[in-house]
């Protein structure tokens, strides 16, 4: 039996740049990929951009990147979406669609680093 190339399912990650923070993008994509039928995830990164994973048939992931580019939440302007690691899986790494908090990554930022030094001398 052959399965038709919309059929296949492939995992890529994203990147989005331009005005896609304090737009509710993440919350958007999210509520895109969930009508698709996509998994995976998204956050906004310290630099000022979107990022995140998508896994699913590769028509509905096509489709995904066209709104990550061109599309997006109501107030956002996007400059460019970087697409990478394109990689055709077997099976979902996922069982749902969504956003990753940056608070939950545990990283220092400038603020908690300074407090650490500040304690340290």
């Amino acid at each position: 039996m052959n399965v038709a190339e919309g059929d296949t399912l492939i995992s890529v990650d994203h990147e989005i740049f331009g005005k896609v923070q304090g737009v509710f993008f993440h919350k958007y994509t999210q509520a895109e990929g969930k009508k698709l039928g996509l998994v995976g995830w998204v956050q906004n990164t310290d630099e000022g951009t979107v990022q995140g994973q998508l896994q699913g048939p590769i028509s509905k992931v096509r489709h995904m990147q066209e709104w990550l580019e061109t599309k997006g939440s109501p107030k956002s302007h996007i400059d460019r979406a970087n697409f990478r690691n394109e990689k055709v899986i077997v099976k979902l790494d996922y069982s749902d669609f969504q956003i990753v908090k940056q608070w939950l990554e545990f990283k220092f930022s400038k603020i908690n680093s300074l407090v650490l030094f500040l304690l340290l001398i």
